[in-house]
């Protein structure tokens, strides 16, 4: 199906009992031109075959937690997902069969599980992003444009730091802060990329980018990226203080993704600031 007449977009929630799912769909109450139309959870989740009421609060709704994508696809016009990669390209298969968009903000994929998303985006439009918030998409902006400033001369380090439940490191938005650097400076990213330093390991050679990881309670998501020159460096942080940036974040591209043609989006091209 797509958008009805009065333009209201029908929303199905990828792990709707995790804590990005349940917030997205709280928060699609909210959303003027958007409802949620039905989630869903693995399985073998307890949640499974819950009213939503139960996972997400308020009056019972008579809709149930279903129990896989093709089960509440034909009554959606878009996919949220932040399930895990393993998943996500589950349920964009799905989305590809059923003619239906899909935005995907899981991460820690493959290059393989990369490489078949994006031939399943030549079917429908997709948008797959290691981070929806706006401040994080202007940072990926900034940082490109920082280096090319900068040039080669300036030591690039990334940082990262988020919660200890975090499965995945480092995270999808410092490898993507490290993508979009290396892409300025004409560097080979599987080949400068250095991820842990330990013992007598010499000098920094000039070219490599440090991507480090920080693990420690609720942290939701810190990324600082420094350019280190001789005499002076530039620091540039982007802080998360709640999930809704990134709730808020998939919500808008879902509603902007609805009548794309066919093909593989991010978060810049949904803000304009590709």
């Amino acid at each position: 199906m797509s958008a009805d007449k009065n333009n209201l977009i029908h929303i199905a929630v990828a792990g709707i009992g995790g804590r990005m799912g349940s917030r997205i769909a709280q928060l699609l109450g909210e959303t003027e031109g958007a409802e949620l139309s039905a989630g869903f959870e693995s399985p073998e989740s307890v949640k499974a075959g819950k009213d939503l009421s139960e996972i997400i609060g308020g009056a019972p709704t008579g809709k149930l937690a279903a129990k896989s994508a093709e089960e509440v696809i034909a009554d959606c016009d878009v996919i949220i997902d932040f399930t895990n990669a393993e998943a996500s390209l589950k349920h964009l298969k799905a989305a590809a069969e059923h003619g239906k968009s899909i935005v995907i903000g899981s991460t820690g994929f493959t290059n393989d599980q990369l490489k078949e998303a994006r031939e399943l985006a030549k079917k429908i439009p997709v948008v797959l992003a290691p981070n929806m918030s706006l401040g994080v998409n202007v940072l990926f902006k900034l940082a490109a444009e920082a280096a090319k400033l900068l040039g080669g001369e300036y030591d690039v380090e990334i940082i990262e730091a988020h919660h200890r439940f975090k499965k995945d490191a480092p995270s999808g938005t410092a490898m993507k802060l490290a993508e979009v650097v290396a892409e300025a400076l004409e560097r080979n990213l599987d080949e400068t990329a250095v991820y842990s330093r330990h013992g007598l390991i010499g000098e920094r050679t000039k070219n490599e980018i440090g991507i480090q990881t920080i693990r420690a309670g609720d942290i939701v998501g810190d990324h600082t990226i420094i350019f280190g020159g001789l005499g002076e460096r530039l620091e540039l942080t982007h802080r998360a203080a709640s999930r809704d940036t990134f709730a808020r974040g998939a919500i808008r591209a879902a509603k902007w993704i609805v009548g794309k043609p066919p093909g593989f989006y991010d978060m810049r091209d949904v803000l304009g600031i590709k």
